[in-house]
Order: structure tokens, then sequence, then C-alpha cells
């Protein structure tokens, strides 16, 4: 059952007022994701979870500030758009365990660069928007992929490992 339209709004708009793209249906991921086949895409897995949620927001408001920066960027919100948000995580990221907050870097349609919940839990909005426009310096851009480019936040020799780990890696 979804979260009530009345506790998420407030969080909804912290990332629409950016001008990030509400995705509220399985077609309208879709739409999106073949309209990103050529240049860059943030995804953002909005999400009521204060513990992580609430410093990934901000930090993608502030990544959001820097050049370079997504051609466009997209959220839908799990616990809400229950549908839309199961499909972005089946179709377009398979193979990465479901973890909200979560953000995801596209180029060219493929993933590239991601965010997972234990790369957010416990950091700074600051620290997470500076991986965030590292990415962005990297795969934004129309020059060649830098072989060092990451492809998820280097937390140091040890991460928050709990729960399933992800088997993504970058196409580059």
């Amino acid at each position: 059952m979804p979260y009530p339209s009345s506790m998420v709004e407030p969080m909804r708009k912290e990332l629409t007022r950016l001008g990030v793209d509400e995705l509220t249906t399985p077609d309208e991921v879709d739409a999106a994701f073949d309209a990103a086949q050529e240049g860059s895409l943030l995804l953002v897995i909005n999400s009521v979870c204060g513990c992580a949620a609430g410093s990934a927001r901000p930090a993608v408001a502030r990544a959001l500030k820097a050049e370079p920066t997504p051609d466009r960027a997209v959220t839908v919100f799990a616990g809400q758009d229950l549908e839309a948000t199961d499909h972005v995580r089946e179709t377009y990221l398979p193979g990465i365990p479901p973890s909200s907050p979560f953000m995801a870097l596209f180029r060219e349609g493929q993933p590239v660069y991601v965010v997972e919940r234990k790369h957010i839990e416990g950091r700074e909005a600051i620290s997470i928007a500076e991986d965030l426009v590292g990415a962005f310096e990297a795969y934004c851009t129309d020059e060649a992929l830098p072989s060092d480019a990451p492809n998820r936040p280097d937390l140091g020799p040890s991460p928050n490992t709990d729960g399933p780990s992800s088997t993504f890696q970058s196409i580059r």
C-alpha cells in the first residue's frame, strides 16, 4: 500500500522544484529512458526514509547547481509510485539490489554510476553532492571517458556492507 500523498508531497517538491521530472507510471519511465538513449540522465529514487533521504535530496539539489550536469534528471518515488519504481528497477537497473533513496547516472541509456542507500546513510549532503559532481564531470560531457571514471562513491576500505551487495559494473 502506498504512502499517503499528503505525506510525500513535500519530499516530491524538494526535487521537482529543481526541474527534476517526476515519473509516476511505467510508460513515463520508458518514455524518459527512450529519450535518453543519447546523452545523460540522472535517475533519483526518492524515499521517505529520514536517515538517508534527508541527505540525498539536498545532495541532488547541490550537485545540479554544478557544471556540467546531466541532460535530464528524473525521479520516481519508492513507497508511492509503486509500479513506476518496480519498472525502473527491473528494466533499467537489473542486478542492482533495490534500495531507496538511490541515484543512478546513465550515459547513452546505460547505467554508469550508482549511489545506493549504503553510500548515503550517515553521510552529509555536501559529500554526496561532491560524489555526484565528480560523476557528472566524468560522464556528462561529449569527451571520451577518463580511464579512472568512478562507478560509485568511494567510501574507503570498509563501507557498510550489510544486506545484498550490488553486482553493478560500469560500462566504461
